[in-house]
């Protein structure tokens, strides 16, 4: 696709050039690029060269391909028309059968060591990988053949990251992540059930503008979107710093957005920008809907640590300062006022007070509970 025609498409669709680089720059920014990367990555995008991807799925139930049509910028038809050549996806394909299968192979073989692996769901490994078969074949199998030919392999959703739901114990499958399956080979996670669309498409772009892929954490996820817990940048913070917590779902304390600790929200110990990107378009998340986060892009936590289960606060978690302040009313209740609570998160003195006054909160009641 040469520019004059990108152009055309992006007027079409109502997207002046403007637009396109200001959304190019804005990516880059959410990935802690240089401003000067939204020109790179622009120039990537328009290229005609569009990379091969091969997305195949396991033991899943789609919602991470369910999310990612829900994307406004960039549209998915843009995403797998203009910036990659969708070849094979089991859920978008016109094609059914012994049609797909070969377009699939005949892709991977003409394309070897450029197309991009994306694995949807986990991977089941006992007795051979019998329990996920496609075309015939064990699933696992699929997996570690593809991977050996791709140029680069993306995990998708937390199934694809850590095992997800299908591995949670007793795990009668030998449910596993692709991490695990392909130990020697670079493999990027984005977890989350559903994973944000927009990590997986900034890091697409990444790799489309740089041809690697961006810095990854020590669990394999990109930074730009992993690097923070959530329980930093979410709107009940300060509620947490001032020790107010729902005690029940529908009590006095959830019903006016108190911090969802006690129910349960991982929260703490997970990383993510959930709490600043936001779903769908519509800027919400589980917390926001009063419902607590259960961790499911954190390895061992979600899915594996009971959901309205308390999570052991990490030392991180409690002396960061929050970043958003939240609606509180002016009350008195303790030796905080409210107007207190809603500064306590500007400065990184006052959250270390904070993260104490509510770590004492938490133990005094836990130890009256024990009495």
């Amino acid at each position: 696709m040469n520019e004059l025609n990108f152009v055309n498409q992006l007027s079409a669709r109502g997207y002046s050039r403007r637009d396109f680089i200001k959304f190019c720059t804005v990516m880059a920014a959410s990935m802690g690029l240089p401003l000067s990367a939204g020109e790179k990555i622009a120039s990537a995008v328009e290229s005609p060269t569009r990379p091969p991807v091969i997305w195949i799925s396991g033991q899943g139930c789609t919602g991470c391909t369910e999310s990612l049509l829900r994307t406004t910028h960039p549209t998915l038809e843009h995403l797998i028309l203009d910036m990659i050549s969708l070849d094979y996806n089991e859920t978008l394909n016109a094609g059914a059968g012994h049609q797909a299968e070969k377009f699939m192979h005949d892709s991977i073989e003409k394309n070897s060591g450029k197309f991009v692996l994306v694995v949807e769901g986990s991977i089941p490994t006992k007795d051979g990988g019998i329990y996920c078969k496609v075309a015939g074949t064990p699933f696992v199998d699929i997996v570690k053949e593809t991977a050996k030919k791709a140029a680069a392999t993306i995990a998708i959703g937390s199934c694809a990251s850590w095992g997800g739901i299908p591995s949670a114990e007793p795990n009668p499958t030998g449910a596993k992540g692709v991490k695990d399956v392909l130990p020697n080979a670079t493999v990027m996670n984005i977890p989350g059930c559903p994973a944000n669309p927009y990590n997986f498409t900034s890091a697409v772009a990444y790799f489309l503008t740089y041809n690697k892929l961006p810095e990854l954490d020590s669990q394999a996820r990109p930074k730009f979107a992993y690097s923070r817990l959530i329980h930093e940048n979410c709107e009940r913070r300060p509620h947490f710093d001032a020790g107010r917590f729902a005690e029940q779902f529908g009590d006095e304390g959830h019903r006016r957005g108190y911090c969802l600790y006690k129910l349960g929200c991982k929260g703490p110990v997970t990383y993510n920008n959930c709490s600043v990107l936001g779903f769908n378009d519509v800027g919400s998340w589980p917390v926001k809907t009063g419902h607590p986060c259960f961790g499911c892009s954190e390895e061992g936590v979600g899915f594996h640590i009971p959901q309205f289960v308390e999570a052991n606060l990490q030392k991180e978690s409690l002396f960061t300062p929050a970043a958003t302040p939240a609606n509180i009313e002016y009350q008195r209740g303790g030796n905080i006022t409210a107007t207190a609570a809603g500064l306590v998160g500007l400065a990184v003195g006052a959250a270390a007070g904070a993260g104490i006054v509510a770590t004492r909160r938490l133990k005094s009641e836990e130890e009256a509970g024990n009495q």
